[in-house]
C-alpha cells in the first residue's frame, strides 16, 4: 500500500499561473477623480440595452493612483436583482494587481434608493477588501437619468 501512494504521478495537478497583461501604459489610463467621474464613464461603458433592461454588477479597478486598470463584469441578472459574488470581485482584484475598486450595478426599475441588500454587500466588500489590502473607494448604483453614491452619502 506505502509503495504505490509513493510512486503517484504528481504531474496530474493542474499548475496555477497568475498573468496581468495589459496594452495601455499605466501614465495613459484614465483618471477617477469624483463619483460624476464614475457615473460618466460607467454610462458610456454600459450596454444601453440592458441598462433598463436587467441588472447587472461591475467592479471598476483601479491602480494606487486611481487609474483605471480595467472594468470586470461580476454579473448579470433579472429585473430585480442579481448575484455579486465576492469571490469573484476580489478574483479580479488581484489578479489585475488593482489597489482599489469601485463596485457599481444598476437598477432597470430607474430608483435610486440603495437597498438593505445593497448596503450590507457593500459593507461585507468593504471588510474583505481590508482583509486583503483593497480599498473599496465607493458604490454606485446607476439609471440612464442618475446615480446614487454610497461615498458621497457617507456610506463608505
Amino acid at each position: 500500500m506505502e509503495n504505490s501512494m509513493n510512486q503517484k504521478d504528481w504531474t496530474e495537478i493542474a499548475e496555477v499561473e497568475l498573468v496581468y497583461k495589459s496594452n495601455v501604459k499605466a501614465s495613459l489610463r484614465p483618471i477617477l477623480t469624483s463619483s460624476k467621474d464614475v457615473y460618466e464613464l460607467l454610462l458610456q461603458t454600459w450596454d444601453k440595452n440592458k441598462i433598463e433592461l436587467q441588472e447587472q454588477f461591475k467592479v471598476l479597478l483601479l491602480n494606487r493612483a486611481s487609474r483605471i486598470v480595467g472594468i470586470f463584469e461580476v454579473s448579470s441578472g433579472g429585473v430585480a436583482g442579481t448575484v455579486a459574488d465576492p469571490k469573484l470581485i476580489f478574483m479580479a482584484a488581484l489578479k489585475s494587481n488593482a489597489c482599489n475598486i469601485i463596485l457599481a450595478h444598476n437598477h432597470p426599475s430607474g430608483n435610486l434608493k440603495p437597498s438593505k441588500a445593497d448596503e450590507e454587500l457593500t459593507q461585507k466588500i468593504k471588510m474583505g477588501g481590508k482583509l486583503l489590502e483593497i480599498n473599496v473607494l465607493d458604490h454606485l448604483i446607476i439609471t440612464v437619468d442618475g446615480y446614487y453614491s454610497f461615498g458621497d452619502e457617507s456610506l463608505i
